[in-house]
């Protein structure tokens, strides 16, 4: 059975607006040459889906400009392919669609010209705010099997020590798979519990019908509202995700799962899947250059780099200048960032462009990272 993509990129901004004041969550630079777009993409490219919409909000020409055609997921295609669906494409469509979008319920109707147009029998929903490698093809296939309307992919997870603590929606089902009920997530909860990656798989049909309905009684929220309303008259199930995988809700989250990069184990989950590579956009650099007395040590370190300096784990994007003196601990440096001589960085996250000076220090910690907004000389 066939199915189509739809991917929001901006859904969750607002959970680390230091980074996406000038682009959206998907667009959000990762691993030293990714943006996390990336890795929905694959997933689904990688499944066997090549067509694919992309829900924007407001501040998408990053996201554009790394997507392009679609051709570095193979999805620049005469027929389907990639398609960027900016706010009002469809404002005649229905009375909340001449607006821009303020929840998820909200952003799927707007896009439903999109969804009608479809002549896939599914349509697979996903966020960009989730690292994972996940097989969707074999998610599909047990949706086929069960025969539900939607599946809904979840995460066991501990919300002790999870990224998936803040805002998240916790599912609960039978021995069988099948939802029995919804809850937002607290701070007061404990233990384990099976929560939405917001990866869900749905019948077309069921999709075009609980908007209609949500539309008829004026829902706005995915979750609380247009979900429940249809759950015990309808097939809903879980698949429960065994693999790695993380959500990022705020700065310290970013720092963190990034850091978890440089864990082999971690990273091989992620991008050492042979029959499930990580595709992302193509930029031919020349290699990094690494002075006399340049020492390195446990980082991801992009092409097109200078390092001079020393470097210890930390993930420097591709254009990092390190200059003779200069000692990068536990940072992550994006695009172009220049460290000049004898500075010294720790639990740092610089944006683009940034120009630290000779003889600076500057420390975060690991739960309160330092953040150099783009283009600023420190």
């Amino acid at each position: 059975m066939k199915a189509a993509g739809l991917v929001f990129s901006n859904i969750h901004d607002r959970c680390i607006p230091e980074m996406t004041a000038r682009r959206t969550m998907a667009s959000l630079p990762f691993g030293g040459r990714y943006r996390l777009v990336d890795f929905t993409l694959s997933n689904m490219v990688n499944s066997g889906i090549t067509k694919v919409g992309i829900v924007t909000h407001n501040n998408y020409r990053s996201l554009v400009d790394h997507i392009g055609t679609g051709k570095d997921w193979d999805l620049s295609r005469r027929s389907g392919g990639i398609m960027i669906l900016p706010p009002f494409i469809t404002a005649y469509d229905n009375p909340r669609a001449n607006k821009l979008y303020t929840t998820r319920l909200e952003a799927i109707m707007g896009v439903m010209d999109f969804i009608n147009h479809c002549d896939e029998e599914l349509i697979v929903l996903s966020d960009s705010d989730v690292v994972c490698n996940i097989d969707l093809a074999d998610v599909i296939d047990y949706h086929e099997q069960h025969g539900g309307d939607v599946t809904i992919v979840t995460k066991k997870v501990n919300f002790a020590d999870s990224a998936f603590r803040n805002a998240v929606n916790v599912i609960f089902a039978d021995d069988d798979g099948k939802v029995t009920d919804f809850i937002e997530s607290t701070q007061m909860m404990n233990g384990e519990f099976d929560i939405s990656t917001n990866i869900l798989v749905f019948n077309k049909s069921f999709l075009l019908s609980l908007i209609d309905t949500s539309i008829a009684h004026g829902y706005t929220d995915f979750y609380r509202q247009a979900l429940p309303y249809c759950m015990f008259t309808s097939g809903y199930y879980v698949y429960r995700y065994e693999g790695y995988c993380s959500a990022i809700g705020s700065l310290s989250e970013y720092f963190k799962i990034s850091m978890e990069m440089l864990d082999d184990k971690t990273r091989d989950s992620l991008f050492g899947v042979k029959e499930r590579p990580v595709f992302t956009k193509v930029r031919n650099m020349a290699p990094t250059r690494y002075g006399e007395g340049a020492q390195i040590s446990n980082s991801l370190i992009a092409d097109g780099c200078v390092i001079e300096g020393e470097v210890e784990n930390s993930i420097l994007f591709r254009g990092v200048k390190v200059k003779k003196g200069a000692k990068i601990k536990n940072s992550i440096l994006l695009q172009n960032t220049i460290v000049h001589e004898n500075t010294s960085l720790n639990c740092i996250i610089s944006d683009k462009n940034v120009v630290i000076m000779d003889d600076r220090t500057l420390s975060g910690y690991e739960t309160m990272p330092f953040f150099i907004s783009k283009g600023k000389i420190v």
